[in-house]
């Protein structure tokens, strides 16, 4: 926070004086100030400069315009099929899919970043997929104003101390029981960021930390998870209830991401509705019916700036 956010640091020193940079429970005497519309303001203020900040970047390295008022959604992590980047991929496809469809919902810029392992071939098809996804909706004149995708290159430490005071919503959505702590989840937090999560790692404190009414939560838990697997899960009979991830999948099947080409995405598009080892499709419906409350959550920036401090 002190390193890379030094415009929300020199806020809080004026608010709460510097003492928090070396005793972060003094953070607490922010709370009073949850009434004051003046700091509320400025707290408003100093994160869309560093949205700004972060949107100059992106439109400096990957020569994409992005609007520093929408909502920042992002998930910067290493890449792997247990902290599920597909599941947030395969959301953004039904998100475009409701806007194509003529549905009216608040402006979404999703921020996407992180590396795969180099023999890790699922993991480099899910950022091949999210490039694909990025490039369609990024094209196409009617998402403009409504919608953004973009995948950061080259992640790294520089790049993450400018991303983390730009994030409204933090994406933790690894299968419950699979993380053993994370980190970035507490960066994004501590810069401002409501959550969106699973009962996993460290997501767990900061619910007890932030209070639930400032936390998105969905999906099984851990122990659910288990059963689930001890019950023999199979992903169709969740598939089956969720027509808008049908239609998904079937867009991504059709060739529309991937330049025509049918096959290029079927072994993650086989692995999911076959496999799906870390339940990605049976916490589709849960992680799109707690996006609908993120939107409306949005939509009452005194109520999100409340939430975020």
């Amino acid at each position: 926070l002190a390193v890379a956010n030094p415009m929300l640091s020199a806020l809080l020193d004026e608010a709460i004086g510097d003492g928090w940079r070396k005793d972060l429970d003094q953070l607490e005497r922010l709370e009073p100030l949850l009434a004051d519309a003046g700091f509320l303001e400025r707290w408003r203020r100093v994160r869309t400069s560093a949205k700004q900040r972060l949107a100059d970047h992106i439109h400096q390295d990957l020569g994409i315009l992005v609007d520093p008022t929408s909502l920042f959604d992002v998930q910067v992590k290493r890449i792997h099929e247990y902290k599920r980047q597909h599941l947030a991929a395969l959301e953004v496809v039904q998100r475009y899919l409701r806007l194509r469809n003529g549905e009216d919902l608040p402006p979404r810029t999703v921020i996407f970043g992180g590396k795969a392992a180099p023999g890790y071939a699922m993991a480099k098809l899910i950022i091949r997929l999210i490039v694909g996804i990025a490039e369609m909706v990024n094209m196409d004149a009617t998402m403009r104003g409504r919608l953004r995708v973009i995948f950061l290159p080259n992640f790294s430490v520089s790049l993450g101390q400018l991303t983390y005071p730009a994030v409204d919503l933090s994406e933790q959505i690894s299968t419950a029981g699979k993380e053993a702590s994370g980190t970035g989840n507490m960066k994004m937090a501590l810069n401002g960021a409501l959550t969106i999560g699973t009962l996993d790692g460290a997501n767990i404190e900061i619910r007890e930390r932030v209070g639930e009414s400032n936390f998105f939560l969905f999906g099984h838990t851990a122990e659910e998870v288990s059963q689930l697997y001890q019950q023999g899960y199979h992903p169709l009979p969740w598939l089956e209830k969720n027509p808008a991830l049908r239609e998904a999948l079937n867009l991504i099947a059709s060739g529309h991401f991937s330049e025509g080409d049918h096959n290029l995405f079927q072994p993650l598009l086989n692995n999911l509705i076959h496999h799906d080892p870390f339940q990605v499709i049976a916490d589709a419906a849960d992680y799109s019916r707690v996006q609908t409350n993120v939107d409306q959550a949005w939509l009452d920036p005194i109520g999100w700036s409340a939430a975020s401090i």
